[in-house]
């Protein structure tokens, strides 16, 4: 606190060491390839317990916040295989499920880089590395359902007027505010649980906090900027035509994956800060 543009630079400096580019780059390669079986298996898994429909409304809305621009050609390509559902078997199902685990499974690798100071002593077993991507899904699933419920609550109320001092007025805007902050709060509590579970060792609550406020805080100026940046400035698809939508998702996902390593990084920085009384970072004992 007293000194955090000293703090926030070595930081940076820490991030560059470890390779954070690098790692964020293989970590949005494998969430390009988990993001749309994530979202069949768990549309296929909550469709027995909640409209389709409303299901993909919320899957549509919250993939705004990770894909700027581009959520409604992964819900319409989502839409499209469930209709044909009764061709998935179960070959292709357990596929889904494997490649689904892949960005849990690289992403903790990226941060075994850099928590590196923890490997001396801390360990993990490696079954438990195996089955914590599936756990973590699970979850998912059972937060993507509480969230459509939520949300299902909160447009409902948003189509209802209050009569004040003589007038009405409608609830669409607190809805709408509503919303978006439910959206925040759940980005906050996903990457808090992400830095909580995935390094080794048992990582402090307010350490995991700093580290889910940090990322999200810079994710909503990013996506912001992404947003104003491919619907006014962009010329992507003169470039790459009918490869637009897999090149923007990419990029978004490489951007949005350097937040959360650069998050993990600041939680890093934090502990060696406590523990050693120094900010400069330390170089990671990893093959170059």
């Amino acid at each position: 606190m007293r000194h955090p543009l000293r703090f926030f630079w070595e930081a940076l400096k820490g991030f560059k060491a470890n390779q954070g580019l690098l790692l964020a780059g293989a970590v949005a390669y494998y969430a390009l390839l988990s993001i749309v079986p994530l979202t069949i298996v768990s549309v296929i898994a909550l469709s027995h317990l909640i409209d389709q429909e409303a299901l993909l409304g919320a899957i549509g809305r919250y993939l705004a916040w990770l894909l700027p621009g581009q959520s409604g050609a992964v819900v319409t390509e989502l839409s499209n295989f469930l209709d044909h559902r009764d061709v998935m078997g179960p070959v292709l199902l357990i596929t889904m499920i494997f490649f689904s685990s892949l960005a849990f499974t690289v992403l903790e690798g990226a941060m075994a880089v850099i928590f590196h100071h923890r490997r001396a002593d801390h360990s993990r077993h490696f079954l438990v590395s195996a089955v914590m991507p599936y756990l973590y899904i699970l979850c998912l699933c059972v937060g993507l359902l509480l969230v459509t419920l939520v949300s299902g609550a909160l447009q409902v109320i948003g189509q209802e007027r209050v009569e004040l001092f003589g007038r009405s007025w409608s609830l669409s805007g607190v809805s709408g505010v509503l919303l978006y902050l439910l959206g925040l709060g759940g980005e906050i509590f996903m990457l808090t649980s992400l830095y909580l579970v995935m390094p080794v060792g048992r990582l402090r609550l307010h350490h995991a906090l700093l580290g889910g406020v940090t990322a999200t805080l810079l994710w909503e100026v990013t996506r912001r900027v992404l947003v104003w940046y491919f619907s006014t400035l962009s010329q992507v698809n003169v470039v790459y035509g009918s490869l637009t939508t897999a090149i923007v998702v990419l990029l978004s996902l490489e951007i949005a994956a350097t937040l959360v390593l650069f998050g993990a990084q600041v939680i890093a920085q934090y502990e060696r800060l406590e523990r050693t009384g120094s900010m400069a970072p330390v170089e990671p004992e990893v093959d170059r």
